[in-house]
Formats: structure tokens, C-alpha cells, sequence
């Protein structure tokens, strides 16, 4: 299998209306390797969001190229999986935990007994095996979202896109939160783009950094994250390397806000 799993070349996006043109997307280059945990960061309206649905087939770019699996994007791909910020209307009310899991599995050619075991793997890895047979409406919003993500990892995918997925939980929940992705990346060897407005959440789970320019948008930066694959909330953030790293992106950023990155001309 080929190295590099996501590919994404001089990607730029125009958004036409009746009053001109806006350019979201200036041009965007990046690869990720198969079993990669990429974090994308920026300044608020970069383009992030509309990066994602370009990626996901959701939105067609204006030009450039995105290949997952050496195969060019032109629709939803079958092999990704997408987790949003708003898991609440991502998830049927009137379904069960089990049954907003399995949902997705039934467009594949699986037998019912192949279905039902992929959804007790994907519960127990989101520690929510005690939880099939509850609705989402009876569980906290930190629970709701991991019905969301054990739905995605029921569905197997070759690449697991993640939307600011933990903007909407409180501190606590959302480092728990932080260690269930680090855990399914390890053990799993997910491969994961994971978009996020927190800087800290961008380095604590990174194995890079992309930081992107304000609109129109660019990389600013690629950084690798140098950290050890073991992590935890408390000595990892104590490390004088995760200060440093976290004010560097912290510093790209608001370089990006002024307008003061230079973008490349090649």
C-alpha cells in the first residue's frame, strides 16, 4: 500500500455570487501518510471548514487535486468518515445508542451478525458498552459525541476527518475526549485529520501541525511535533517541549491575523 494516503495539491476554492467573487481557499498543498494523526489550525475564517468539505467530497474545489488512496476525490469517498462539532444533529433521536451506530454499516455487504460485532467493538472502544440500548437524548453531551465516533469506527474507515469535534464539551470532558483519540490512533492505527481552534488540542494530539494563513489560504506552516507517542493531560503538558511548541503555533497564528507571513511565490 502507497505511503501517502491523503494528497492534497494547489487546492483553492471561489465562491461566485451575485456580488463577486470571494477566494476562501488561495492555495493549499499537503500530504498525509497512511496511520498519520494530522492537526489542522488557523485564524477564524480561514477556511478550514470549507478545506474539509473539499476534502470529504462534500464541495468541489475550484482547481487543484485531492487523491485518497492514489484516487482522485470527486465525491464522498467510501473509505472516510466524518465527525462534526455538532454531534447532537448527527445523531436520530429515535434511534438507540446501538442502532445510530450501526446505521452507517448498513450500506455495506455485511451479514447482521457481521454488523452486530462491529458495533461491540466500536462501543467498547469508546467505553460506552454498558450504553447500546440508551437513546442519545439520555446521555451527556460528552457521551452523545462518542456515539458519533464509535459510529465512525464501526464504518472502518481509511481515514477518520474530524471537525473541532470537541468544541462544544466542557474542559474536562474534552481531555477525556483528547485520550480516547490518542488511544484509537495507537491502537488501532487510525488515520486521523483533526481540525481544532485550540492550539494546546492541536499539539497534545498531533504528530504535526498544519497552520494555516487567514483567508485567502495557504500553509503557513507544516511543523512536526516532536513529543513522545506517550501522552497524558498532565505530564505532556507540564513538558517544557509542549510550551514551546504550543507558543510557536501560538505565534504563527497570530502572524497569520496580521498578514505578516510571507506566502511562497513557487
Amino acid at each position: 500500500m502507497p505511503e501517502t494516503l491523503l494528497k492534497v495539491e494547489k487546492l483553492k476554492k471561489v465562491y461566485e455570487s451575485s456580488t463577486g467573487s470571494v477566494e476562501a481557499i488561495g492555495d493549499i498543498s499537503f500530504e498525509m501518510r497512511r496511520g498519520e494523526l494530522v492537526c489542522i489550525v488557523g485564524p477564524s475564517g480561514c477556511g478550514k471548514t470549507t478545506l474539509l468539505k473539499c476534502i470529504a467530497g462534500l464541495l468541489a474545489p475550484t482547481s487543484g487535486v485531492i487523491e485518497l488512496d492514489g484516487q482522485p476525490v470527486t465525491s464522498p469517498p467510501p473509505n472516510m468518515a466524518l465527525v462534526f462539532q455538532e454531534y447532537g444533529r448527527s445523531l436520530y433521536p429515535w434511534l438507540t445508542v446501538r442502532g445510530n451506530v450501526e446505521l452507517p454499516l448498513k450500506h455495506k455487504k455485511l451479514s447482521k451478525q457481521e454488523r452486530a460485532q462491529l458495533v461491540d467493538d466500536a462501543l467498547l472502544a469508546v467505553g460506552l458498552d454498558h450504553a447500546g440500548n440508551s437513546y442519545p437524548w439520555q446521555l451527556s453531551g460528552g457521551m452523545q459525541q462518542r456515539v458519533a465516533i464509535a459510529r465512525a469506527v464501526a464504518y472502518q474507515p481509511e481515514v477518520l476527518i474530524m471537525d473541532e469535534p470537541f468544541a462544544a464539551v466542557d474542559a474536562q470532558t474534552r481531555a477525556d475526549l483528547e485520550d480516547l483519540v490518542r488511544q484509537l490512533h495507537r491502537d488501532r492505527g487510525m488515520s486521523l485529520l483533526f481540525v481544532t481552534h485550540d492550539i494546546d488540542e492541536s499539539v497534545y494530539l498531533g504528530e504535526r501541525v498544519i497552520v494555516l494563513s487567514k483567508s485567502p489560504t495557504w500553509v503557513q506552516e507544516d511543523l512536526p511535533i516532536d513529543l513522545a507517542p506517550e501522552r497524558d493531560q498532565i505530564t505532556t503538558r507540564a513538558l517544557p517541549r509542549f510550551t514551546e511548541l504550543r507558543t510557536h503555533v501560538y505565534e504563527q497564528i497570530q502572524r497569520a491575523k496580521r498578514g505578516e507571513a510571507v506566502r511562497p511565490t513557487a
